[in-house]
C-alpha cells in the first residue's frame, strides 16, 4: 500500500513539476518531442497489453512511466529560446499592448449617446415565445 501512495505522490509531482517550474532555456525540437510522445504512448499501449494478461503491477508502473515522459514532454515544450531571429519560432518581435488613443484628457471617448440608442432598440424586439 505505501508504494502506491508514494507512487502517486511521485506522479503529482512529476506533473505539478511541468507545469510549474521554469521552463528550460531551450526549446526542444518538434522531431525529439514527437518521439517522447509517441515514447509515452508506446509504454502505455504495452501497459494496456500488461493489464490484458493480468499483470497489474507490471501495467501500472507502465502507465505511470507514460506520464513520467509526457510530463517531461510538457515541460521541454515550454522552453524559449533567448534571442529569435524573424525566421526562429518566436517570431523577431515582441508582441505590444495595443491601446486605443487617449481624447485631450486622456480618457478614451466613449458614445453614451450610440450607446442608448442601441439599448433602446434591444429593448423593442419581440420575445421569440410570443
Amino acid at each position: 500500500m505505501a508504494w502506491k501512495l508514494a507512487l502517486t505522490a511521485g506522479l503529482l509531482v512529476a506533473i505539478l513539476g511541468s507545469v510549474c517550474l521554469r521552463a528550460p532555456g531551450r526549446s526542444i525540437e518538434r522531431l525529439e518531442l514527437r518521439r517522447l510522445v509517441l515514447g509515452a504512448l508506446l509504454l502505455y499501449g504495452i501497459g494496456a497489453v500488461a493489464s490484458i494478461l493480468h499483470r497489474g503491477q507490471l501495467a501500472g508502473l507502465l502507465y505511470a512511466s507514460g506520464i513520467v515522459v509526457c510530463s517531461v514532454a510538457v515541460w521541454l515544450s515550454r522552453g524559449s529560446d533567448r534571442g529569435d531571429g524573424p525566421d526562429g519560432p518566436g517570431g523577431g518581435e515582441s508582441p505590444q499592448d495595443e491601446q486605443p488613443p487617449p481624447s485631450p484628457d486622456g480618457l478614451p471617448t466613449f458614445d453614451w449617446d450610440d450607446f442608448d440608442r442601441e439599448r433602446a432598440a434591444w429593448e423593442r424586439r419581440e420575445p421569440v415565445g410570443r
